[in-house]
């Protein structure tokens, strides 16, 4: 019975990976229907102009501020998935913070990423406001209606849940830490999500450990979803298209 987590973490996990390997291929297939070019010129002009457009968003630019919270975002969001890598061992393994034997270093990665959770939320809350409330003009234009606008919320409102699960799974873990072990001072490593500890501190042990494990597998579940999503989502497409004409 106790091996029945990990089983089920390695079913969703397969499943997963073989759901977005085949819609990858299939638009990579549409993108190789393409017929082609000698882009082999101006090596360097392309990379620096697919780096500048597809990940810098300098189409941005007219916006300081706008495109600083759409690097957040996107950087943010990416950086903050390495963390991915120590839920996949813990998932199939039955381990708990498989990483974090290397200390100080550890310490300071979860630190970083709950900065950047933190700052993914905000940015993504004011997307949101922008498009749902302030509604900015070009975002209520016909070509932006329906779909992309759906598309955009889910996109949105999906990251806002997953780094908020983040922090909360940190805070509770913290607290279960905190009491296990009587010297334990690794608080260091929530500087943020120690925040919320206050508003866990009465439950018990056992609701605590509840919690983390809901906002553990709803964290990766989540991804496992938004990875399945992705394919779909309008920018994966154009980024992926954008990078073959360009560089290939």
């Amino acid at each position: 019975m106790q091996y029945i987590p990990n089983i089920v973490f390695a079913l969703l996990l397969i499943a997963t990976s073989v759901f977005f390997a085949k819609q990858v291929g299939k638009i990579r297939r549409n993108i190789l229907l393409g017929r082609d070019l000698d882009r082999t010129d101006n090596s360097s002009l392309r990379w620096k102009t697919m780096f500048l457009v597809a990940i810098g968003q300098s189409k941005m630019m007219a916006n300081p501020l706008v495109s600083f919270l759409h690097i957040l975002v996107y950087v943010g969001f990416i950086i903050i998935n390495i963390e991915v890598i120590e839920i996949i061992v813990d998932g199939l393994f039955g381990t708990h913070r498989f990483l974090s034997f290397m200390g100080a270093f550890y310490d300071f990665l979860i630190g970083s990423f709950e900065f950047l959770a933190l700052g993914v939320i905000a940015a993504c809350a004011i997307f949101l406001v922008r498009r749902n409330v302030l509604k900015v003009k070009r975002f209520w234009n016909k070509e932006m209606t329906s779909w992309p606008r759906s598309d955009a919320n889910i996109i949105l409102t999906t990251e806002i849940l997953l780094m908020s699960a983040f922090l909360v799974m940190n805070a509770t873990d913290g607290i279960l830490q905190e009491r296990m072990f009587t010297h334990y001072e690794d608080l260091g490593s929530f500087p943020i999500s120690s925040a919320l500890m206050p508003i866990f501190d009465g439950f018990t042990s056992e609701a605590l450990a509840m919690i983390e494990r809901f906002c553990w597998w709803f964290h990766i579940i989540g991804i496992f979803a938004f990875i399945c999503y992705l394919p779909f989502f309008k920018a994966f497409s154009y980024h992926l298209g954008f990078s073959k004409c360009l560089l290939f």
